[in-house]
């Protein structure tokens, strides 16, 4: 019998639709609450079990009470052991916390699992880090706001993928140490992106199934951002809406119109003007069936060293977003360094809906500078 501990974070990622940029700290998830967010990092555990489910005969799972992994496990269909002293539970009604991932782990980590396989984001893997460092293999779900650590299955189909082949695969995976990474939350908000090293973890590595860590951008990067810029602003048409995403490439398109976009948020352009800064899931989908409907365009870009292009940073461009904006309606600029960066490997999508993350992939041009194009592949 192959034993994994498994870990949720429940409210990882719940800040993202709702435009508040992360998860980290009781207000926050309270206020992404009251905004109508609801909890996706349980729906994304239980696709990642079910790539285990050929072994539930040869595979013990240990894991935490309720939301921590217990009702997850048991929705994939799996018989458990429960670790049944966290602290939550001396209280239902209290939220989860980093002291309970670090009980957790600490836990796991005496039971001598084979394999941690946990939900959230890079908040959670630090937390993880802090206890488990590269003493037991790990593998994430990717499930929250920011995700630069490089210790995340590309897809939770994909995690589930890698705990498979590393319980299972006969020893066909190779042990890798990748970069623990987490941001300051509070210097985000206020567009400012501060990220920091804090430890490596252990993880079972395939390329096509771990993501890489987020790469910076260089300076000679910065010198195409005027030109890629100009490109977009030509072609703005009157009375249709610009839905831009966040990064610093696009942020070019905000700034050569002299308009005070969001670096790290969603902002919507028409006409020359902004009709909203730094929107919320809600407000994209209200507009998109109001106003814009049928005249919309998302512009995002990519995510340095790791391929993204939706679902990292941006989960305000929802499944539901694009469904209504269209796919055809989805514009992609980055610079030509980044995307040689990539190696060949393809852009990546990740929007929490398998359907829709199947409808983006295939070819799709790049806008690299003025004037010019790349044709690249996108993958789920």
């Amino acid at each position: 019998m192959k034993k994994l501990g498994l870990i949720v974070n429940p409210l990882a990622g719940i800040g993202g639709k709702v435009g508040l940029k992360g998860s980290d700290g009781e207000e926050i998830r309270r206020l992404a609450l009251s905004r109508g967010a609801t909890c996706e990092a349980p729906d994304k555990t239980i696709k990642a079990l079910g790539h285990l489910k050929d072994h539930a005969d040869q595979l013990q799972i240990i894991t935490c009470p309720g939301d921590m992994g217990e009702n997850e496990a048991k929705a994939a269909g799996f018989e458990l052991e429960i670790l049944e002293c966290l602290l939550l539970h001396k209280d239902p009604t209290e939220m989860t916390s980093a002291e309970d991932t670090k009980m957790a782990a600490g836990l796991l980590k005496d039971m001598d699992v084979d394999l941690i396989l946990f939900a959230g984001g890079d908040g959670t893997a630090r937390d993880l880090c802090s206890i488990v460092s590269t003493g037991i293999p790990v593998i994430g779900i990717p499930a929250g706001v920011k995700i630069h650590s490089g210790v995340y299955g590309a897809s939770p189909h994909k995690a589930g993928e890698a705990a498979d082949m590393f319980l299972f695969g006969g020893g066909k995976m190779s042990l890798k140490d990748m970069e623990v990474m987490d941001i300051d939350e509070d210097a985000f908000r206020e567009d400012r992106l501060s990220a920091r090293l804090y430890g490596y973890m252990t993880v079972p590595y395939e390329r096509r199934l771990v993501q890489s860590a987020k790469a910076g951008s260089s300076m000679s990067e910065h010198a195409t951002l005027q030109s890629i810029a100009s490109d977009v602003v030509n072609r703005m048409e009157a009375g249709e809406y610009y839905i831009i995403g966040p990064g610093s490439t696009t942020k070019a398109i905000t700034d050569i119109m002299k308009l005070s976009g969001t670096l790290l948020g969603v902002d919507v352009i028409k006409d020359g003007k902004i009709v909203l800064n730094d929107a919320n899931e809600k407000q994209l989908v209200e507009l998109l069936e109001g106003e814009a409907a049928g005249h919309a365009h998302i512009i995002v870009t990519v995510i340095g060293g790791q391929g993204y292009i939706l679902g990292r940073g941006n989960q305000q461009l929802s499944a539901r977003v694009i469904g209504l904006t269209g796919n055809e309606n989805i514009e992609i600029i980055a610079t030509e360094a980044k995307m040689i960066a990539l190696g060949g490997a393809p852009l990546l999508v990740d929007t929490g809906d398998d359907e829709v993350n199947k409808s983006l992939c295939g070819y799709k041009f790049v806008i690299t500078s003025q004037g010019r194009r790349m044709i690249y592949r996108i993958s789920n």
